[in-house]
């Protein structure tokens, strides 16, 4: 199993990388449009703002490469923001327009802080492939400020003060909110299914 793990020049590649070999996958992290393009898995991972990753994205030419993309991707924390169609960082900033709406600023609140960071129990989980042997207040890591809108494509949720779409799916593409290569065994879980799910 060929994965290829997006490289804009920043994010949690090494982990994401670390996490699928352990489970058998070939991973190359990678910037280079035809080796992404060859791929047999494709996975989006981005620390950061929206804006910049999109920018990066086009810089390297893999804007049209990662759109057209046709076997499983999965998107993480900022790589599942950026499947939905629009993000208000830094003014507003046009992403891959998998998934309609806008991504937005988590509220702050007193007893709240923002970003969203540690552990939080996922929950009405959808029958998704990506969440066999996935169970009912499982828990995953998360690290975010900017929270996906509630569509039809949640397949799972978190609770952080309002509900957060904890993952997400349209056709081929998945994305975590979470950090799944951060998340034990019902992130590796996730990881392996991914990795074994039918093209």
């Amino acid at each position: 199993m060929t994965v290829a793990i997006v490289h804009l020049g920043a994010g949690n590649t090494a982990s994401v990388q670390f996490a699928l070999e352990r489970l058998g996958a070939d991973t190359r992290i990678t910037s280079d449009p035809v080796e992404i393009a060859e791929a047999e898995r494709l996975v989006l991972p981005g620390v950061g703002a929206a804006g910049y990753a999109m920018e990066r994205m086009a810089a390297l030419g893999l804007t049209d490469v990662i759109k057209a993309f046709e076997r499983p991707l999965l998107g993480l924390c900022l790589g599942q923001q950026l499947l939905f169609a629009e993000s208000e960082e830094n003014g507003g900033a046009a992403m891959l327009g998998f998934i309609s709406g806008t991504v937005r600023r988590m509220p702050v609140r007193h007893d709240l802080p923002v970003p969203h960071m540690g552990w939080s129990q996922l929950h009405k989980l959808k029958d998704d492939p990506l969440l066999q042997g996935v169970s009912e207040g499982d828990y995953a890591y998360f690290v975010h400020s900017y929270v996906c809108p509630d569509t039809g494509a949640t397949i799972a949720c978190a609770d952080y003060g309002a509900e957060v779409p904890a993952m997400v799916r349209a056709g081929n593409r998945w994305g975590c909110q979470f950090h799944p290569e951060r998340s034990a065994g019902a992130g590796a879980r996730i990881l392996k299914n991914f990795l074994e799910v039918a093209a």
